[in-house]
């Protein structure tokens, strides 16, 4: 799977609201959940998705705030696989 180009990933950040690009060349977002037991259930979701998809992102979670950063480490940047998930990612809210 091919890196991005800058305009490519622009077009696809255009797609996945919420997200934006982090100056390491990563997607980000943090998603506010209700409750730190909710925040655990979401971490949960997205762990089965990420596993389908045979792609991690960092997580970090804070009391109800989880972070997520993406970007496919073994080609060196951005790829579909980080858009792509986070479509699957923002589904789930």
């Amino acid at each position: 799977m091919g890196i991005l180009s800058r305009e490519q990933i622009h077009e696809q950040l255009s797609a996945v609201a919420g997200w934006s690009l982090t100056e390491a060349g990563e997607i980000t977002r943090t998603f506010e959940l209700p409750s730190f037991p909710q925040a655990l259930l979401f971490v949960n979701a997205i762990g089965w998705l990420a596993e389908a998809a045979n792609h991690h992102p960092n997580i970090v979670i804070r009391y109800h705030r989880v972070t997520l950063t993406l970007s496919t480490h073994d080609a060196g940047g951005l790829t579909a696989k980080d858009f792509d998930l986070a479509a699957q990612i923002d589904a789930l809210v």
